[in-house]
C-alpha cells in the first residue's frame, strides 16, 4: 500500500481513514490493508489513543478495532487535498455573513496556521467570495433546531414580530438553506398543515415539546418540497399557473431572461415563450416585461389575465 511508504505518520493517517470508513475492522484485515503485521497495527492503535482518539478493541474470534465518538476533539490528520477542501469550505462559510461566519473565520485562521507551507500557498491562491448574504442566525438556534429534529421533539417558538399569545408548535423535520436563508420545514400542529419557517424570524421557547412520530413529507424529498412551496405549489416542483405566448422578438433576445421557462424560435423570427408563475396575473406581468408585442396567448385563463393587467395598468397611467 502506497500510504505505508510515507513512514509511520502516513501509515497512521491511513489507519485513521480506515477506522473512519466503517464501524469495525478485524485486526488481521487492517494489517493486510496496511501491509504490516498485526503487532504494528496494535502499536499504531496505541498511538492514535495517545492522540486522543477513542479506539476500542472488540472481543471475539477475529478481534478488531472500532473508532468511538470522543468527548473532546482530538488532533485531526488530513492529506493535502482534504486540507485544501476544508479551508475553501471554511472560507465560504466565513463569507456567508450569518451566525456561523465568525466561528468559521476563527476556524479558518486556526487551520491555516498549521498547514504545511505548500498547502498554505494553495489555500491562499484560492479566492472565493460568497455572493449570497442572508440575515444573521444564532448558531445556538441552528444547534437547538437540529437537536429537536434528531430527537423528534416538537418545536415551540414565537414567529415574526409578535411575541404575545401562545407559542407556535411544529413537528420539525428538516433544516435547509436556500438562497442565503435558513428554513425549518415541519408539520404545524395548530394549522394542521406542512409549513416552512424562516429560522431568523423564529424565537425558540424552552423546553421543547413532546416527542412525535415523524410524518411523511408530501414530496419526493425536502428540496422538491421547498422549491414547490416557493412556487405556490404543493408537493410538485412546478408553477401552479403555466402558459405560453408568441412574442414579436427573436428567441436570441428572449432566452437570457426566461429563467426556468422555455423559448422556441419560430420561422418568421418571432419566438414562443413558455413560463410559469404563482398566479395568472403574475404570469401576464412576466410576459409584459419582455417589452414586445404578443399574441397567441394560451390558455384562456392567461389571456383573461393579460386583459385584466392591461386594464389595471391603463387605469394607473390615466
Amino acid at each position: 500500500m502506497s500510504d505505508t511508504s510515507a513512514g509511520p505518520t502516513g501509515r497512521l493517517l491511513a489507519l485513521l481513514s480506515l477506522l473512519q470508513a466503517r464501524r469495525q475492522w478485524p485486526g488481521g484485515v487492517l494489517a493486510e490493508r496496511l501491509e504490516v503485521t498485526e503487532r504494528t497495527v496494535r502499536r499504531d492503535v496505541d498511538r492514535l489513543r495517545a492522540l486522543g482518539y477513542r479506539v476500542t478493541a472488540a472481543k471475539g474470534p477475529d478481534g478488531g478495532y472500532r473508532l468511538e465518538p470522543g468527548s473532546e476533539l482530538p488532533p485531526l490528520l488530513f492529506d493535502d487535498e482534504q486540507a485544501v477542501a476544508l479551508a475553501v469550505a471554511l472560507r465560504l462559510a466565513a463569507d456567508l455573513d450569518d451566525g456561523v461566519a465568525a466561528g468559521a473565520a476563527r476556524a479558518l485562521a486556526t487551520v491555516r496556521q498549521v498547514l504545511p507551507s505548500h498547502v498554505r500557498h494553495q489555500v491562499d491562491a484560492v479566492r472565493v467570495s460568497g455572493l449570497d448574504r442572508g440575515p444573521e442566525v444564532d448558531p445556538a438556534a441552528l444547534v437547538a433546531v437540529s437537536e429537536a429534529i434528531r430527537r423528534c421533539e416538537v418545536l415551540r417558538f414565537d414567529y415574526g414580530d409578535g411575541a404575545d399569545g401562545p407559542a407556535r408548535r411544529t413537528e420539525a423535520r428538516h433544516l435547509v438553506r436556500r438562497r442565503s436563508r435558513w428554513y425549518v420545514v415541519g408539520w404545524d400542529l395548530d394549522r394542521d398543515d406542512w409549513r416552512t419557517y424562516r429560522l431568523d424570524r423564529m424565537r425558540l421557547r424552552t423546553p421543547h415539546g413532546p416527542r412525535f412520530t415523524p410524518r411523511t413529507l408530501p414530496a419526493p424529498d425536502v428540496a422538491t418540497f421547498v422549491a414547490a412551496r416557493f412556487k405556490g405549489s404543493v408537493g410538485e416542483d412546478a408553477w401552479p399557473c403555466r402558459g405560453s405566448a408568441v412574442l414579436h422578438t427573436s428567441a436570441h433576445a428572449v432566452a437570457p431572461f426566461v429563467g426556468d421557462g422555455g423559448v422556441e424560435a419560430l420561422a418568421d423570427g418571432t419566438s414562443r415563450v413558455s413560463l410559469g408563475a404563482w398566479s395568472w396575473p403574475a404570469l401576464a406581468a412576466a410576459l409584459a416585461r419582455f417589452d414586445a408585442d404578443l399574441d397567441q396567448v394560451e390558455p384562456p385563463e392567461l389571456a383573461a389575465a393579460c386583459r385584466l393587467v392591461a386594464a389595471r395598468l391603463g387605469a394607473a397611467g390615466s
